[in-house]
Order: C-alpha cells, then sequence, then structure tokens
C-alpha cells in the first residue's frame, strides 16, 4: 500500500495554511480616494466603506444565492453587524471591485447599512478570478456543478494541473476529477444537479451511460421514482446489460429514510467516493468504496485530519 505523508508534514497543507492572504499583495494603490487610503489600507487593517461605493464581482463562481440563507444573514448582521470584512480592490474612477464577501456585501444592501468594513487590497483582474474562485471553492456550500464550474476554470483559464488545484483548493485529486466529469453531462442534467433535484451521486452514476438522449432519459426517470443513488445506479446497470437484467430478478430495495439519504450524498460530496450508508432504527454501517489505491490513501489522509 502506498505509504501516505502526514498533514502536519505535507508540504502541500502547509501552503494551504497561508490562506487567500498568499494570494493577496498588500499593496496600496494611487487610485486608492483620499478618504479611504491610510495606514489600514497598507497593514491589512479593514476600513467602513460605502456599500454603495461597491461592485460586485464579475468573476464571481457562485451563480444561486439561496435567498432565504441570505435574509438570515442580514439578520445576523442587522443585529451584530458584519463580523468578517470583506476583500475589495480599488479602482480608478473610486469606485471599489469585489473580491471575496459578496453574500455579507448582499445581506447588508438588504437591511440597508450604509458602509461595510473591508480590506484593500491592489490585485490584477487575474489575481482577483484566482482569489474567487479559490475562496468559493473551499466553502462547503457550493453545489456540485458550480465546484465543477470552478475546477474547469483554474484549469482552463490558469492552465493548473489538477496537481496544483488541489493545492490552491485543499481538494484531493480524485475529487478534483470526479467533479470536472460532472461537465460532460447535459446542460439539462447539469442543471437538475444545480438545482438540487439530483444529487452529485446521481449525476456520477448517470455518466455511465452514452449519448446526451439515453442519459436525460434516465435522469428523468430517476426523478420521477424518486431513486435512490443505488437504485439509479442498478437501473444504469440494466440499461447497459439489458440481457442479464432480464434473467436475474433483483430483490425489491427496502425504502431510505430521506435523511439517512442526505447525510450519503453530503459524505459522497466531502470524500469524491461512492458512499452508503445502512441504517436500521438508529445502528447500521457506513460503506466506503474505492476503485484504487490512490484514492483509498487520499481517504485515509482526509479521515487522519
Amino acid at each position: 500500500m502506498t505509504t501516505t505523508t502526514t498533514p502536519a508534514h505535507d508540504p502541500k497543507r502547509r501552503a494551504l495554511g497561508k490562506g487567500l492572504d498568499s494570494l493577496l499583495p498588500r499593496v496600496q494603490t494611487a487610485a486608492t480616494p483620499s478618504n479611504i487610503a491610510g495606514p489600514e489600507a497598507e497593514t491589512g487593517k479593514p476600513r467602513e466603506i460605502p456599500v454603495e461605493l461597491i461592485d460586485p464581482n464579475p468573476y464571481q463562481t457562485r451563480k444561486i444565492f439561496d435567498e432565504g440563507s441570505l435574509a438570515e444573514l442580514a439578520e445576523s448582521i442587522k443585529a451584530n453587524g458584519v463580523v468578517q470584512p470583506i476583500l475589495v480592490r480599488p479602482r480608478a474612477d473610486g469606485r471599489f471591485q469585489l473580491i471575496a464577501g459578496e453574500r455579507r456585501w448582499r445581506a447588508s444592501k438588504l437591511v440597508e447599512k450604509k458602509t461595510i468594513p473591508a480590506i484593500l487590497r491592489q490585485v490584477s483582474d487575474e489575481q482577483a478570478m484566482e482569489i474567487t474562485i479559490v475562496e468559493n471553492l473551499q466553502r462547503a456550500d457550493l453545489n456540485p456543478i458550480e465546484q465543477a464550474r470552478g475546477f474547469e476554470r483554474l484549469s482552463r483559464e490558469f492552465n493548473m494541473t489538477h496537481e496544483q488545484i488541489s493545492v490552491r483548493t485543499g481538494k484531493d485529486r480524485a475529487s478534483i476529477s470526479n467533479y470536472l466529469r460532472l461537465l460532460k453531462l447535459p446542460s439539462v442534467v447539469q442543471q437538475q444537479v444545480e438545482g438540487g433535484i439530483l444529487s452529485f451521486g446521481h449525476a456520477r452514476a448517470l455518466l455511465g451511460l452514452q449519448g446526451t438522449g439515453e442519459i436525460e432519459k434516465a435522469a428523468q426517470r430517476a426523478i420521477q421514482l424518486s431513486l435512490s443513488v443505488r437504485q439509479t445506479e442498478n437501473m444504469i446497470q440494466q440499461i447497459l446489460n439489458p440481457e442479464k437484467a432480464k434473467t436475474k430478478e433483483e430483490k425489491p430495495e427496502p425504502p431510505v429514510d430521506p435523511n439517512v439519504r442526505e447525510v450519503a450524498d453530503q459524505l459522497q460530496r466531502a470524500l469524491g467516493l461512492k458512499v452508503s450508508i445502512e441504517d436500521k432504527k438508529g445502528r447500521g454501517r457506513v460503506i466506503i468504496e474505492y476503485a484504487k489505491l490512490e484514492d483509498f490513501d487520499a481517504l485515509l489522509e482526509k479521515l487522519a485530519k
């Protein structure tokens, strides 16, 4: 078995500890408005900046902002203020452009806050794009398609290998490959995954089929019948091996508790491996499947954190 490097001595993990600061040069720009500039702009300390002077980030990976979650954040900001400053870069016209913290900025606008704490950084368009993508990928609440698009942009626009993406985002290479494969799905199926109608596990199973029409038809059937991931996998095997399906009568699968199914899907997204949970009245087991030793080593590294 391949020997794994412990997190404490892994150079990739040490690089991750630098956080976004390693990508953000602390240089004051001459374009910074005089009423905002000062020692804080040089040292990275937050300053209160008018909300109306901030423009959204054109490189934002996230496309869906949950209205309910945003409203909750807005109420928290109304009661307690913005706890974590946003990151912005000054523009030549005296305005500012978001780098990170769009949810906090949007929520602040909802409660009509006049200013918001922000840290100023002078970065290029390329740096701003990379920082935005990496910051979003390090969040836990991106849907699978948003994550896949983020990885794809890092690969396409910055010529990053899967190994380099792994170092920058803290995701293991197997997970990165699995997410990128989701972009091979037909656009309508990607939208179903993005909207939460189909899970990451369903999407991975559907990739076993060939042809847009075949995948879309199977996805629609999985939705209509509320199939679990395992049931979807069985359905796809029947499509791929119809003769075998005729000669082998499969026992009906017992219904799965929706809460148990959701936990299994969350584990699959986090580990990038197939996960199933067998639960009987609060007792059972969690089964994690891997196809090669590299996946097993990556799993051990995650569990050792």
